[in-house]
């Protein structure tokens, strides 16, 4: 599985204990994540920050969109969030950091749609 299958896997997974398994598994124990919405450390702040984004838009799902490009240890991807297989309600453009163990230090977030 690819670095944004597993990205976008931990942001549906709804099962608290997965989730947090997955944000584990992906993340490492000291990484920061910071969007518009949020700027958070650690996999405790992850997992709220991806259960609160499950609160404010339920049924919705996360998946990967056109942009994805890599080099060294940086990776920027784009991603939607709507009702599965529809239009999405949000896109979003991210750019993480990885560890040296290939595991995510960093995510900056930007949001280039959002609902009105």
């Amino acid at each position: 599985m690819t670095l944004i299958e597993r990205y976008v896997a931990a942001w549906n997974e709804t099962d608290a204990d997965a989730r947090a398994k997955a944000v584990a598994e992906l993340w490492t124990e000291d990484a920061t994540y910071t969007d518009p919405l949020a700027d958070v450390a650690g996999h405790e702040g992850i997992a709220a920050v991806i259960a609160g984004a499950q609160g404010m838009f339920p049924g919705m799902v996360f998946s990967a969109g056109e942009v994805y490009d890599a080099h060294q240890d940086l990776a920027r991807f784009t991603w939607h969030l709507g009702p599965e297989g529809e239009e999405p309600v949000v896109v979003g453009f991210d750019v993480v950091k990885l560890a040296e163990d290939g595991r995510i230090r960093q995510v900056f977030g930007f949001l280039d749609k959002v609902p009105s």
